[in-house]
């Protein structure tokens, strides 16, 4: 998908280095950049694919989005964490274009459900809602309308349980 303002693509391997700045820039420590090298490491959890850019008029990266494996219960979901846009992009819809992309690439793979633990005012133009509404709960304390869901797929069931992060998450 292409934003005309934002074109997005999947992260490529020269982009590794500009995804983690873009990380450190956007959040108050560099766990999240910490993070993302993390998943891609676990095999288990990095899907290909599932991460993408967004770049700015210059070609630099604006903004990144990352899906990975993480499950409810027994059955296969999405985390989508994390979601960074360089500070001087933010606001913009750098973070808008490159979350709707990382989400139709999980469509098109025929993936069911995504998960994100984040802002109640900013998630749900995607389409997420409380996660407690399909019975599906994070393994740690969490206000109820931060912990959001998304189905992808409506012919499937939902399903319903704990959520299991990757190692990496640390929880």
């Amino acid at each position: 998908m292409t934003d005309s303002t934002w074109p997005v693509r999947p992260e490529t391997a020269a982009d590794i280095s500009a995804v983690h700045a873009v990380n450190a820039a956007a959040f108050p420590t560099e766990a999240e950049a910490d993070l993302v090298e993390a998943l891609r490491a676990d095999q288990s959890a990095w899907l290909p694919g599932l991460s993408h850019v967004a770049e700015s008029p210059d070609g630099s990266i604006a903004a990144f989005a990352l899906l990975t494996r993480c499950r409810v219960g027994d059955a296969p979901a999405l985390a989508l964490a994390p979601v960074a846009t360089a500070p001087e992009h933010q606001r913009r819809g750098a973070g808008s274009a490159v979350i709707r992309a990382v989400l139709d690439a999980a469509r098109l793979r025929g993936e069911a459900l995504v998960l994100v633990l984040g802002h109640a005012a900013y998630y749900p133009r995607f389409g997420f809602v409380p996660a407690s509404r399909y019975g599906i709960r994070p393994s740690f304390e969490v206000p109820d309308e931060a912990m959001m869901a998304l189905v992808l797929d409506d012919s499937a069931p939902v399903a319903r349980g704990t959520i299991e992060y990757p190692k990496a998450f640390g929880v």
